[in-house]
């Protein structure tokens, strides 16, 4: 009987300490949320867009909200003033990701930048993005390639003028942002003559999957079904992704003539196998070859789709107001001139494309949901309690129709509201963080702007647009289609007509 003592004495003392634990975990006031259901939680209430579900109980709860998705709390912040305590006065506890199935196997075991945890590792990525792969002049002198880039879009769209031929612009666009991505980053165009360097649908796949709501990571227990087929798919996926990277690697290793330095792969691989973190480990983090891929593949995420997806809504827009577009194009007349093209040192001057492209942001920021937060200790905000552990989703998509920010009319396309205001995309404005903010915002922030920027500059430049015969701009499908951006579900066909005298 008396070795049955011992260990009915510890469950009983685990089994009262978790007890009151849970106890005193509920006599902590707790964000206010819808009722939970068993097991699944609050998943049902996340269908479809959820970024405008959690925007519409976001009325009903408050701009901190708290949810069980599955066994997982969540809160949810939907304000500006929500999102600077999460992102700024309280961002040491924030800078925690939750972990999960889909993402660990797309992004080599979480050691890219974006899903990994917060910790050495990860201050070690950071300093390399911003010191040596995104830096101001790394951006810049990437100049020629995105003017070459650009004239071979604006002649096969002047062929396309010339013949009076319907441009799929979407498609445009994302051919474009495609190949100047994989130039800069891999040193070759997407579409070289290679179609196994074509990694367009291989993005667009990781970035479908990582913006899905996985069931298992709310409800391990479902984990070995997966019913929703999404790490099957990943897997797939990630097969594919690791055979382009690895070949374009070896490429880079064994090329002799130099054709490939200077691209970011480039300066990548020049500091491989060095160690990742100054710690007094016996095994500290080095810079290895996955580490290497998951870089590149979240650079080439991050560089490609949220660039074309913005593109592609302020074109729609633009179509919609044709008032917004000619006082654009007669900005570019002024400032530029009908006797040359656009060129980087002239996107200071226009005022009026800044503000176009911040109420685009404003109105359809690339990723509707930041990716979440994870609290890493117990905290206090605005008198609630968060647990450690609790997953934080900042609703960028909420905060740009927030009504105390923006007036009544946030449902309007009025880039106006931006004349005479201070409000910017570099993360200090809370109402619009399309970019995120704080030590976990997007590091890739200029070079995305810049190439924004001068597509858009370019092409309203060099056409004047209208849609095909029969179509009004009230026909104009706005549906989103979500993953981890907000893209739009039909694709944009206009009629393009030449405007320079060159």
């Amino acid at each position: 009987m008396e070795t049955l003592d011992l260990p009915i004495l510890l469950t009983a003392l685990v089994t009262l300490y978790y007890f009151f634990l849970l106890l005193h975990r509920k006599s902590k006031k707790l964000p206010p949320g819808p009722t939970s259901l068993p097991i699944i939680g609050n998943l049902h209430q996340l269908r479809d867009l959820p970024h405008r579900r959690l925007h519409c109980l976001a009325k009903s709860y408050g701009p901190i909200m708290f949810l069980r998705l599955g066994n997982k709390p969540t809160v949810v912040v939907s304000s500006p003033e929500a999102a600077e305590l999460v992102l700024k006065t309280h961002d040491n506890v924030f800078l925690g990701r939750p972990k999960g199935l889909v993402t660990h196997l797309l992004t080599y075991g979480d050691r890219g930048m974006a899903f990994t945890e917060g910790g050495a590792y990860w201050r070690s990525m950071r300093k390399l993005c911003a010191l040596q792969l995104l830096s101001p002049a790394k951006v810049e002198s990437y100049g020629p390639a995105r003017r070459e880039e650009l004239g071979r879009l604006v002649e096969r769209v002047r062929a396309a003028a010339v013949a009076r031929e319907v441009v799929d612009v979407s498609a445009e666009v994302g051919e474009l942002m495609g190949n100047l991505s994989c130039r800069l980053i891999l040193g070759r165009r997407s579409n070289s003559g290679n179609d196994e360097l074509d990694l367009k649908p291989l993005i667009h796949e990781v970035l479908s999957l990582a913006g899905s709501f996985n069931l298992a990571d709310y409800v391990p227990l479902l984990g070995p079904f997966d019913l929703q087929g999404l790490v099957r798919r990943a897997k797939v996926v990630h097969r594919a992704i690791d055979e382009v990277l690895e070949g374009v690697i070896r490429e880079h290793e064994q090329d002799m003539t130099g054709k490939y330095k200077g691209d970011l792969l480039d300066t990548i691989l020049s500091v491989m196998d060095h160690p990742m973190t100054n710690n007094s480990q016996d095994k500290p983090d080095m810079l290895d070859r996955t580490s290497v891929k998951a870089i590149v593949l979240d650079l080439i995420s991050g560089s490609y789709e949220s660039s074309s997806t913005v593109i592609d809504w302020t074109f729609s827009e633009l179509m919609r107001s044709p008032r917004t577009r000619k006082r654009l194009q007669q900005e570019l007349r002024t400032v530029v001139g009908m006797n040359r093209m656009v060129e980087e040192s002239d996107l200071p001057k226009l005022s009026y494309l800044d503000m176009v492209i911040k109420e685009t942001f404003r109105l359809y920021p690339p990723g509707p949901l930041l990716i979440p937060h994870e609290a890493t200790e117990d905290i206090e905000i605005n008198g609630y309690y968060i647990p450690k552990r609790t997953r934080i989703i900042v609703n960028a998509w909420a905060l740009g129709r927030d009504i105390d920010a923006w007036a009544n009319d946030v449902e309007e396309f009025k880039p106006e509201r931006f004349a005479n205001s201070s409000v910017d995309l570099k993360g200090q404005d809370f109402q619009l963080i399309p970019f995120g903010s704080g030590r976990r915002g997007c590091p890739g922030m200029n070079l995305a702007l810049i190439n924004t920027r001068l597509f858009l500059a370019q092409m309203l430049h060099c056409f004047d647009w209208e849609l095909p015969e029969g179509t009004s701009p009230s026909d104009l499908d706005m549906t989103e289609e979500v993953g981890l951006s907000l893209s739009k579900a039909k694709h944009l066909f206009l009629m393009p007509t030449y405007r320079l005298l060159v």
